[in-house]
Order: structure tokens, then sequence, then C-alpha cells
């Protein structure tokens, strides 16, 4: 007996294995082992393989169904956007809505180092270098309403702030950097780039992006620096999300004023472009920017229909959502010079015998008010902003009346400056300031043909009267597959000119005004074919009461009675009205790329609003494989143009941080030329760039952007970008 129960007992032992064993095979996918086995387990597969307690022979009824793991829940994406690999979005400051962005991984834009030139449309005028400050092109790229420190503006294309902090959603982790300099150390420009990103959760991420560009100066009296910081958080899940960040930008410049003549540029050859004089150099002026700013926008869903399990999001259930916003924003600009003076040997042309004059002993400032010798201006602006409000999601999300949102908000704002009794003392003088506001929104969707939605903003105390109103329509319909658009967007609004523009106490300027409120509309129609890669909008401004920095007469005369030319503030009287219309369209013949941007402007008033006639950008460019095994390694070759008529170019004016508008002096009517070879191999990009290759080859030698600040000469720039995703 006891023999035939050994015997019995060891028949059963492999039965209860092999039945185990097929137990787990049923949820087991043997390609997706294989996979982990090789890359490593990912903690976002959707079925996770698990074994319930007990034994399952013994208890069928014990082995549960796979488990679902939902990769993402939030509102914000929608089914394709889940199953990407790596997705990124920039939110709304006043409302619970995020805004898609593409991730700079391919070689379409690569070659284009300076950030100013990769805007939408024809790209900045610029003083010269990496990292210096740039004014667009388009009138309706420029800043409108109420600036939050006007005098970081001209920075805008490298500066973080709430609007432009990258989030990401990623399956696997993301590191990428990039270095970009000239060949030269002496004249060096860098552009060095850090991204980390990743996931701690479906839902929760954090990322940090660091840029580091500038200019050790081409021409004398050049450095420049931008150090832009964030470091920011998200978690977006069925009903809570919130927004995170924080952001440190760090600004230094060298001021060299511009040359002394547009001469000095177009018809003299300088054995090395630091030999060509510039008006600041003797002051040794400098400018410091510094920013900290952090902000956290969050709200909460509460459903009005149940919620399953199983649904992935709330994004089709009727919603009330409950949100806050809150900013703590600080900028500091200190600029400080010593008294010099410069020489021009070309100031004026004799009228008797023809010849040009030299004059000595010129100042670029007219007037030293509190310290002749030498400038410590220093100015600081705080902002503190908190917002709550509600938003109702009706039906759904991408509905008809997607959603309806209302909230109220408040502005505190600090400036502190020295005032003139203040030097006695050493203490700035502080002004406080306060508005309160109310904002609205509507927007929806009808399927994927219209796409529209308004917002306005109102103040009732502080800057009473201020208001903004913004609206959009987007049509689109299908031929044969593909999509083309029209859409409409427009845009009124009325606003106080802001405090530094009325009130500034430094040692060259001092503005004591009180301006009336300015009023800006625009709206824009815009028909294109993605598919076909064309574009064209028709664009219309009118603006009144606009306040402008002027190049102007200062009343004060040289020894020789040249009169000395100041940049002061006035508020135009009436209406100027300015004119767009902006085409694109690109052609490609087997690798053969053609691509053309042109924008054309027309200004009723060139004192109030300058801008060129023609602004044009074309790149023409060969695009082939290398290696095609393994899509291995593809490259770019060809060339980049930039060209605008002459115009009234602004100019720049370094105490103040501003640009101005000038009617002394036209600039342009000049191609300035890259030729370029760039290439991408796997996960990295190799960039090889002549900048200028034309210089002295042909063009007039009239390369300025903004009047009196030469574009660089000719300079060779290498880099390297590379991406990891594990």
């Amino acid at each position: 007996m006891k023999r035939l129960l050994l015997i019995a007992i060891c028949m059963m032992v492999p039965s209860v294995t092999w039945a185990q064993m097929s137990a787990r095979d049923l949820l087991r996918d043997p390609y997706r082992d294989q996979q982990r086995d090789a890359m490593g387990s990912n903690p976002y597969d959707i079925v996770q393989e698990e074994i319930a307690e007990g034994d399952p022979l013994l208890d069928p009824d014990s082995v549960k169904p796979p488990r679902i793991k939902k990769p993402l829940e939030s509102y914000f994406f929608g089914d394709s956007l889940r199953q990407q690999q790596a997705i990124m979005w920039i939110i709304s400051r006043n409302f619970n809505e995020v805004t898609m962005q593409e991730m700079d991984t391919t070689l379409r834009m690569w070659r284009v180092d300076y950030p100013f030139y990769k805007k939408h449309g024809v790209g900045d005028a610029a003083l010269g270098g990496m990292g210096q400050a740039s004014l667009p092109f388009s009138f309706f790229e420029r800043h409108y309403g109420r600036p939050d420190f006007s005098f970081a503006q001209p920075f805008d294309a490298y500066i973080y702030r709430l609007e432009n902090v990258p989030f990401y959603n990623l399956k696997t982790p993301y590191f990428q950097f990039q270095y970009l300099e000239s060949g030269q150390k002496r004249i060096r420009e860098h552009n060095f780039g850090l991204t980390l990103a990743h996931n701690i959760s479906p839902t929760t991420g954090f990322n940090l992006q660091y840029r580091d560009r500038g200019t050790n100066g081409v021409y004398d009296w050049q450095r420049q620096r931008n150090a832009n910081l964030s470091i920011a958080v998200s978690h977006t899940g069925k009903r809570y999300t919130v927004h995170a960040g924080y952001v440190n930008n760090r600004i230094s410049s060298q001021e060299n004023g511009g040359v002394v003549g547009a001469w000095a540029v177009r018809d003299t050859t300088f054995e090395m472009p630091s030999g060509v004089p510039m008006k600041l150099r003797s002051y040794e002026a400098e400018n410091e920017y510094r920013n900290n700013a952090f902000f956290i926008t969050q709200s909460y869903g509460i459903p009005l229909a149940r919620v399953r399990e199983e649904d992935f999001s709330i994004a089709r259930k009727p919603v009330i959502f409950v949100g806050h916003s809150f900013e703590y924003n600080t900028w500091t600009k200190k600029y400080r010079d010593i008294k010099g003076t410069y020489s021009n040997e070309r100031v004026r042309r004799d009228t008797t015998t023809g010849s040009f004059v030299r004059q000595d002993g010129l100042e670029y400032y007219a007037r030293w008010y509190e310290n002749p010798a030498q400038t410590r201006d220093s100015l600081r602006e705080r902002r503190i902003t908190n917002r709550v409000y509600v938003q109702l999601q009706p039906w759904n999300r991408e509905g008809v009346v997607g959603t309806v949102t209302g909230g109220v908000g408040q502005n505190w704002y600090l400036y502190s400056q020295f005032r003139p009794r203040d030097y006695v003392t050493g203490r700035q003088q502080n002004a406080k300031e306060s508005g309160y506001f109310a904002y609205a929104g509507v927007g929806g969707k009808i399927s994927r043909y219209v796409d529209w939605g308004a917002d306005g903003e109102y103040y009732f105390a502080g800057p009473v009267g201020d208001f903004s109103l913004d609206g959009h329509l987007a049509l689109t319909g299908f031929i044969r597959g593909k999509p083309i658009r029209l859409e409409g967007k427009v845009h009124t609004g009325m606003y106080d000119p802001g405090y530094w523009r009325q009130h500034l106490y430094s040692n060259h300027y001092i503005f004591d005004n009180n301006f009336r409120k300015e009023k800006d509309t625009r709206f824009e129609v815009t028909f294109s074919i993605p598919d076909h890669a064309f574009e064209v909008s028709f664009q219309q401004g009118v603006v009144t009461d606009k306040v402008v920095y002027e190049y102007m007469d200062s009343g004060k005369t040289t020894s020789t009675n040249i009169p000395i030319w100041d940049v002061g503030v006035r508020q135009a009287t009436g209406t100027t009205s300015v004119t767009g219309v902006y085409a694109r369209k690109d052609f490609r013949v087997a690798g053969l790329h053609l691509d053309h941007k042109v924008l054309v402007q027309w200004s009723s008033d060139e004192r109030v609003v300058s801008v060129p006639l023609v602004t044009a950008f074309v790149s023409y460019y060969y695009e082939f494989w290398v290696v095609k095994k393994n899509n291995a390694l593809k490259a770019q070759f060809g060339f980049d143009a930039r060209y605008n008529t002459k115009y009234y170019a602004p100019g720049y004016n370094p105490a103040i941080g501003e640009f101005y508008n000038q009617h002394v002096e036209r600039s342009g009517d000049y191609p300035y030329i890259d030729i370029f070879l760039v290439g991408k191999w796997k996960r990295a990009r190799v960039f090889l760039k002549y900048q200028h290759f034309n210089r002295g080859l042909f063009g007039n030698g009239d390369y300025f952007a903004i009047s009196g600040y030469p574009l660089n000469p000719g300079m060779f720039k290498f880099g390297l970008s590379w991406g990891f995703y594990d």
C-alpha cells in the first residue's frame, strides 16, 4: 500500500507543475518577455503579469483577469496622444488648457542656431550676435498690451516665463544636450543646451531645462551672455491637475552703442572686426538683468455624471472644474557706465570742399543728471498674481461648446528705483500698484471641421477700463483626405502704458508723464494647405495714442554747433494703421527643398510704426541619405538667405534697454547668406555652417538690421546635439 501511494504522489507532482505553468502562460506574452529581457521592464505596460494567491489548479475561480494599467488619464490628451512615446506642451495663464508643442529632435530647423530666427514668420531684426536683443520684423508679432518689465522684452526669444515653460509626458526617461560654437575662441559664440525629463508615474513627471547662449564679441565691447533655467513639475490626473515651475533668467551685456557711423562698415575695410570704432567703448557700459519667478496653476474636476473605473478620462463627461493660479515674478536691471567720448571721422561733409569733417569729443548721452562722471542705475519690479476660476464642461471637451470659463484675479506691483532725493539717503523709492480684473472665455469644436473660441478680460479696479477681447474661428475641409484650413483671429484692447514709460529716474533719463491709454486692434485671416506647405495670410492693425521711444534733437549742440541727438518717450496722437501680407510656400523635388517666406507690410506713419516694405527668408538645400540602412545617417546641404528692403530701422538705447524709432538713416537692401551642412546619425545631430559667407563677395555692405548695429561678419560654426531616451 505504501509503495502504491508513493507512485501516485510521484505521478501527481509533474501534473501539478504542468498545470501551474499552463496557467501562467495564459497571462504571458512571449514577445513581451523577450523584449523585457533585452530592454528591461516597462513600467507602463498595459497588461501586468499577476497570478492570484491560491492554486489555480485547485481553485480555477481564483485566477483574476489581467489588470489594466491606465497610462494617462488626463482630459487634456486624446487617444492618439496617449499612444505616443513622448509629448510636450505649455500651459495657459488664465484657463484650464494646454497647447501641444513639437519636440526639437529633427533636422528641419536644426541649422538655425539663433532663437529669434526660429519664430513663426520671417524672424527678428537683431543687434548682431548670439544672445543679443532683437525685435520682430513683423508688427503683428510684436508685443501689445501693458508690458511686464518692458526692459527685458528685447530678450524675449531667450527668456523662460510661465507661458513658454515646457512640460513632458514620457514613456522612458529623456536626456538631450547640445553644444554649438564658432571656431575662434577670442570671438567665440556658444549655444549650450541641456534637457532632462522623466515621468515617475504615468501621470506625474518633472523636467529641467538649461540654456547658456552668448558671444565673446566679434566687434569691440560686445560680450553677451544669456543663462536661462526652468524647473517644472506636472501631474495630469483624471480629476486633479497641477503645473508648477521655477524660472531663473540672467542676462549680462557689454554695451558698445553701435558703430560711430555706418561708413565704418559700408565704406571701410578693417583688418579685424574688433577694429571697427564703437560709440560706447570708452564708456565701458554694461547691463545686467536678473529674473526669478515661481508659478503654480492647478484645477480639480467635479464630474456631473457617473465615472466608471474603465473610463480613461473625464473629457467626455459633463464636469465643473475649480482652479487657482499663482505667480511670483521679480526682475532687476542694473546699468553702469563711465563718462567718455568718441570720434567720428565723417560726422558731416563740408559744403565747400566736399570733404568729410572729423569731430572729436562726441558724447553718446546728452544729459548726466545725478553724477557727471559715472552711472550706477538700478531698477526693480515685482509682480504677484492670483487667479481663481470656474470652468464648466457642459457635455464633451471636444464638443460644440467645449468649455465655458469665468474667473477673477489680482495683480500686485512693486517698483523700486533711485529718485533724485534718494541719492542722499542711499535708499530706493518704492511705488506700489494693484489691479483687480475679471475674465471669461468660451470655446468648442464641431467634429474636425470647426474650431472656435473667444475670451476677454476687464479691469474694474486699479487701471480701471483696461480690457482685451480675443476671438478665433478655424474652418477645416478635406479634399481627397487632405486638409485645407481657413482661420481668422481678432484682437482689440485698451491698456495703461505701464509704469516705466511714465515714471523713470536715472542718470541719463528722467520721465514723468501722464499718458492716455493706448488702443490696439488687430485681425488676421489665414488660408493654408498643410500637406502642400502652403500658407497665405492677410493682416490689419490699427493703433491709437501709441507710446513710442523716439530719437530726437536734445536742444544741445557740440562746440562746432553739431546737434546732439538723444532718446525720449512720447505719445503719438491719432491713429496709425499697419497692413501686412504674409506668404509661405515650400517646394520639394526628390531630395531638393526650396522653402520660401515673404512678408509685405505698409505703415501709414513711419514715425510711429516703422517696418520694411518687404522681408524675406529663403532656404534651398538638398536632403539625402548617406547611410540608408536602418535609417542610420541623413544629411542636408544648402544655404539660407535673409533680406529686407531699406527702411528706417529702429535704434537701440542701452541705458533704458529699449528699441526706439529713428528717421536719420535707412538700412537694408542686403542679402545675408549662410551655407550649411548638417546631418543626423540615429539620435545625434551634427552642425556645420559658415555664417555670412557672402561678406565682401556681393552686396552693398549695408548689413544692419538695427540702426548702427552691424550683423556679424563671416564666421564658421559647428555643433552637436544628442538625445537619449532610456
